[in-house]
């Protein structure tokens, strides 16, 4: 009776390392997800002007983006999922970037345009002699 005990340890041991290696493959299921949402921000962050008002920014988005899809590829799903998370993130602060860029310019502009208004108001009230 000890062998038939001994090898129904052995086949319960092997199908719990069996089902053990399933589910590590399914707790890391390739991030596709996430790839298309990080591939969004970059588009997205693109429209906004970021390569030309936030080129780091943009161009780190962008690399990321790049090795998470190379992770993806070699179908390795922790580093992809962590790569395009990050690519997400940096194609957000590009954009918040740009947009920072053009509210400075467009702040600045109506500055300027309220001080030539000020100007022409003083000269337009100064009594002519």
């Amino acid at each position: 009776m000890p062998i038939e005990y001994s090898k129904l340890t052995q086949s319960v041991i092997a199908c719990a390392a069996i089902l053990l290696g399933l589910a590590a493959c399914a707790s890391t299921p390739i991030p596709n997800e996430k790839i298309a949402v990080a591939k969004s921000s970059v588009e997205r962050a693109e429209r906004a002007g970021a390569p030309e008002l936030a080129p780091v920014e943009m161009s780190t988005a962008r690399d990321k983006l790049a090795r998470a899809e190379k992770a993806v590829a070699d179908h390795d799903a922790k580093p992809a999922t962590l790569l395009a998370e990050q690519a997400d993130v940096d194609a957000q602060l590009a954009e918040a970037t740009a947009q920072q860029h053009r509210s400075h310019k467009a702040a600045t502009e109506f500055d300027a345009s309220m001080q030539a208004l000020r100007q022409e108001s003083q000269r337009s009230s100064q009594p002519t002699e």
